[in-house]
């Protein structure tokens, strides 16, 4: 339902933007995270959710077998590929894909973020969440190739980069 909502977003904006003749170019973001982001709203994701988690020294909870995968993509990323088309004459028009182009799994994920905070290993739960995608990820080529941009920052540096940044506004 929710990538059906986003399609159906981007076919409407395309077809006001063609029927007055503006090129559009439309992001199609991944799972962003980094600092700045809402540490109390659950609905901001699963890097956060599990940051906290680690602090605390909990064990993270990880639905299925862990295998799910989400390509992971900075904040800083994302701000420089929607900077690097807003003065061009020459703006792709259509859909590009903003991310790191890399799947990661969620145990991956949890797993380096424990250990950053020398939290337990994340566990297994037996819980599946409804109408949950099982892989997520993008192709990024094109976005390079039309925009010159390509991220930065690996998942490593990203959530160090998060967990410095809550321990700053966060102390414990």
């Amino acid at each position: 339902m929710y990538g059906a909502t986003k399609l159906a977003q981007e076919h409407l904006l395309m077809a006001w933007a063609g029927a007055h003749d503006v090129i559009t170019t439309v992001f199609r973001l991944q799972n962003v995270y980094g600092p700045g982001q809402s540490l109390t709203n659950s609905y901001t994701g699963i890097v956060s959710l599990f940051s906290q988690l680690a602090r605390r020294g909990e064990s993270i909870p990880l639905y299925e077998d862990g295998a799910i995968t989400r390509d992971f993509v900075l904040i800083d990323d994302v701000a420089d590929a929607i900077a690097s088309v807003l003065d061009r004459a020459d703006a792709p028009a259509g859909p590009l894909d903003i991310g790191t182009g890399v799947a990661t799994t969620i145990s991956d994920l949890a797993r380096s973020i424990a250990e950053f905070h020398g939290a337990p290993a994340p566990h297994l739960t037996g819980k599946f969440r409804d109408g949950d995608v099982r892989h997520a990820a993008c192709e990024i080529a094109p976005t390079e190739e039309a925009l010159g941009w390509a991220p930065r920052f690996d998942l490593t540096a990203g959530v160090a980069a998060l967990q410095e940044w809550i321990d700053r506004v966060d102390p414990r």
